[in-house]
């Protein structure tokens, strides 16, 4: 006759709490490796056939089935076959069972309860950009950059922020707070994220890359703002006069120009600059320091700028074109100003004099005129001039250098400004016309004269006689009454012609 061998190598483990109890009408003490097929079946018919599953599979006994070829054994184990497969769809009773003997949550097989439940769990993405959040908190926080919404102020400046993160980050520009120190260089930063982007530069690191022009950045926030330059997008722009930026960082140092505010101040001069690469290279003009090198000439430059300006000359490149004239010019804001002399605006005017001028370089060398300032020196012969232009004109005296030929006479010439007055001789050109009586000149300085006869201004004295002059060439040659002859001296030329 056939039998049914079953092995249990190892006790079958109980629950504390489960001793003593009956399952399924079978004290669980009773279970022993001696117990039968038969006994363990006929329990599982009379309350619920689940329990053969609760045994076989979860309450871990390992137990080995021989099966010899009789028929008793045939129908034993199909029965426990058909039991298995009958209980394949978990009920309410098996998985608290299930539960309380392994301590371990059941796996779920599809239902609509278990349906809600990944739903909820599915990671919080916006529904304008696609954006993926781990948390439905950081999400919220996004939500309010498409909606406006900026809940957090400060209450020191008013400025408002969308997340409360934010707002603790700023709140460290007013308190100087910057707890995020790197070990290498001992920079501090406000926020983690900056502080990790630094690192980089350490590392040599640049996870971002261009696909277009194959460039890499170190953070996520320059690769972005580069990638406009491909765009064309730039969305910043200036409320007052509608400049746009592709940076929000250039946008708040151009606002300073309207503001006239200037954040970065020299400690050794005392002079402000409204940006900090301004002040970056004006400290270089007291340090000596000059680390951009021209390889062509040799010729050194404080600043990234002066440089690139510079290489433009032995390129002869004139990018910057006058629809107007036809001149050329190497940088844009040449190009700028010089567009002003067609269209007669003059933006900067002086506040002492009320005189105009096209370009802030000119008015800014034309205040030194009140102030008296003459900040370039000649390192020869010790003379001071208001601006670098004339310094420059000035050394060639020194070297006997003359740029500019006159190709009509041969003559040369130290500066430009004299060299196209000149050229006026050949021309018969006198731009310079008195508004009193029409009376025109070649050079400006010679129409100033002339004006000084209709004002009556005298401003050269004699400090003997008290005699005064309305040009100082005619004091010079009224001096030599006094010293008594012009023995040994040049002749003074006379402007009389002028007046």
């Amino acid at each position: 006759m056939s039998h049914l061998q079953v092995h249990a190598p190892h006790k079958l483990w109980i629950k504390p709490e489960l001793k003593e109890k009956d399952v399924c009408g079978v004290s669980l003490c009773d279970v022993t490796d001696q117990t039968s097929p038969d006994l363990l079946l006929s329990v599982c018919n009379e309350e619920q056939k689940t329990s053969v599953k609760l045994l076989d599979c979860e309450m871990e006994l390992k137990t080995e089935i021989k099966e010899e070829p009789t028929e008793r054994g045939d129908v034993i184990y199909s029965d426990l076959m058909k039991v298995k497969e009958e209980s394949s769809e978990p009920n309410e009773m098996e998985e608290k069972t299930h539960h309380l003997i392994t301590g371990e949550e059941s796996e779920q097989t599809f239902s609509p309860k278990n349906s809600r439940i990944a739903t909820d769990t599915e990671s919080p993405t916006c529904t304008q950009r696609g954006k993926i959040f781990t948390r439905k908190s950081k999400l919220n926080a996004h939500m309010r950059i498409h909606t406006g919404e900026k809940p957090y102020s400060c209450d020191q400046c008013g400025k408002n922020f969308v997340s409360k993160r934010s707002l603790q980050d700023h709140m460290r520009i007013h308190t100087g707070e910057n707890p995020y120190s790197c070990d290498q260089c001992e920079k501090s930063f406000i926020r983690k994220g900056t502080l990790k982007d630094h690192m980089r530069v350490h590392t040599g690191e640049k996870p971002y890359s261009c696909d277009q022009c194959e460039k890499s950045f170190v953070s996520k926030r320059s690769f972005q703002a580069h990638m406009r330059i491909h765009t064309g997008e730039k969305p910043y722009s200036c409320d007052q006069c509608g400049k746009s930026f592709i940076r929000k960082g250039t946008l708040k140092d151009h606002m300073r120009v309207h503001t006239g505010e200037k954040l970065y101040s020299c400690d050794q001069c005392g002079k402000s600059f409204i940006w900090k690469y301004m002040l970056k290279d004006h400290m270089r003009v007291h340090t000596g320091e000059k680390p951009y090198s021209c390889d062509q000439c040799g010729k050194n430059f404080v600043s990234k700028p002066r440089f690139q300006y510079h290489m433009i000359i032995h390129t002869g490149e004139k990018p910057y074109s006058c629809d107007q004239c036809g001149k050329s010019f190497v940088s844009k804001p040449s190009f700028q100003d010089h567009m002003r002399i067609h269209t007669g605006e003059k933006p900067y005017t002086c506040d002492q004099c009320g005189k105009n001028f096209v370009s802030k370089r000119r008015f800014q060398d034309h205040m030194r005129v009140h102030t008296g300032e003459k900040p370039y020196s000649c390192d020869q012969c010790g003379k001071s001039y208001i601006t670098k232009r004339i310094l420059t004109a000035h050394m060639r005296v020194h070297t006997g250098e003359k740029y500019y030929t006159c190709d009509q006479c041969g003559k040369n010439f130290v500066s430009k400004v004299n060299f196209q007055n000149h050229m006026r001789i050949h021309t018969g050109e006198k731009p310079y016309r008195c508004s009193h009586c029409g009376k025109s000149f070649i050079r400006k300085d010679h129409l100033n004269l002339h004006m000084r006869v209709h004002t009556g201004e005298k401003p050269y004295s004699c400090d003997q006689c008290g005699k005064s002059f309305t040009c100082n060439l005619n004091l010079k040659r009224h001096m030599r009454v006094h010293t008594g002859g012009c023995s040994g001296l040049e002749p003074v030329p006379s402007l009389e012609h002028l007046l």
